[in-house]
This record gives C-alpha cells, structure tokens and sequence, in this order.
C-alpha cells in the first residue's frame, strides 16, 4: 500500500528533488502538484515563474497541478486561507489524501510553520531532503542531468549577475562562500526547464530582466511558442 501526498510546488530544483525523492520511496503515491500563484500576475508567489510553464512542468510529469491564488501584495491572513481552501479541494478530490510534501532542507522555522498550517486541517507534512547535505545535493541534481535557471536573486545576499544563469557545477564554484549551493535562505530561487524526472525538455526562452522592490532581481523565462 503507497500513502497518497500532494507535493508542494514552486516550479524549481528543490521540490524536483523532493518529488524524485518520493517516487522512488515506494511507499508514497505523488497525486498531484500544489502551487501558490498570484491573480494579479499569473506567476509563482516570489519566484515569478509564470503559470503557463507551471503547466507544462505538470504534463510532463504526469501530474495534475492545483493552485492557492492570493492577491500581491498579500496579507498573511489570505495567504493562510487560500492554502487551506487549497488543502480542501485536494482533500475532496482524492479521498484518504492528507500529506504535503516540501522541498525545505534545514531551517527549522519555516518546517514549523508549515506543519501548524498543516495541523489545523488535518494534515501532516513530509519533508524528504530534510538536514541532507545542500552541496552534495545540489551535485546530484546537476550530475543527474537536470537544467535549471536562476529565475529570482535577492540582491542583498547574490549579486544580480546571477540570475538568468544556469544552475551548473560552474555556478556553484562562483556562488560566495556566504551563500549556501540550494539557496536555502533566499539567496535565489530556480526554473527547472529539462533532466530525468521530466518527459520531454521545456522550450524556454529568456525574457526581460528587472528588480522589483529595489531588492530582487528576476528574469523572465517564457515558453518558445517555436520549441
């Protein structure tokens, strides 16, 4: 018997590594994606991915994609709201389901608050990477074959050069050593475009580039209509 478990979703490398991590487990069944989109954008809250490559990662993984749409800015109160309406709707549609899984690897903080979210309905959390290594998993992931893209920079912790660059072992060696190889603490968040646990590459083309709030620097990824 597997246990059914909705993966939570930004579109970037760590939740694909939680995910890989999952179905090979065997004993958990991943029945569907679970995202937190803003209306205003149509985009990943904070990591700017836009929907539309949001729903070509889900088709080639087989896997149906929810989404908990805020408003931006949002308060905390109606983010809270539309992830537990969130968790109703997935709870409705696969009986039996009430796990979530995330991709966060070692601050204790951010599991805490995501298990009290979880606990007032029902839920628990799972959390397949966490304490592993961040270095020798962001390793992995590169030597397994996945591509990804820095698509979001907090400039007060990376330089915005940074984003739009592909996640190699090449950027690993360039990253401060202040900042940690997953980008853990914010430092800058992923696109993962191609690699094993997709189907079929992602046509990506580069956008615009531009930092909002004076502080994060994002580069647009858009789907080649040519690819």
């Amino acid at each position: 018997m597997t246990t059914p478990v909705l993966m939570a979703w930004s579109g970037g490398k760590d939740c694909m590594m939680a995910l890989e991590r999952l179905r090979q487990a065997g004993d958990w069944n991943v029945v569907g994606l679970l995202t937190t989109v803003t209306k205003n954008f149509d985009r990943v809250a904070m990591h700017g991915i836009r929907r539309t490559l949001l729903e070509a990662q889900a088709t080639q993984l087989d896997l149906p994609l929810m989404t908990a749409q805020i408003e931006w800015p949002s308060s905390n109160d109606a983010y809270e709201q539309a992830h537990a309406q969130a968790l109703g709707d997935a709870a409705a549609r696969w009986p039996g389901l009430c796990h979530c899984a995330y991709g966060d690897l070692y601050l204790a903080d951010v599991r805490a608050y995501r298990e009290k979210q979880l606990s007032r309905a029902g839920w628990k959390g799972v959390f397949p990477l966490w304490q592993e290594d961040t270095a020798a998993l962001a390793r992995r992931f590169i030597d397994a074959g996945h591509r990804a893209t820095l698509v979001c920079v907090d400039t007060t912790q990376l330089d915005a050069t940074f984003c739009g660059r592909a996640y190699t072992a090449q950027l690993l060696e360039d990253l401060p050593g202040s900042v940690d190889a997953c980008g853990e603490n914010g430092e800058f968040h992923t696109l993962v475009h191609a690699g094993p646990a997709l189907h079929g590459d992602l046509p990506i083309r580069r956008g615009e580039s531009l930092l909002r709030d004076g502080r994060f620097q994002y580069t647009d990824l858009l789907l080649d209509d040519a690819g």
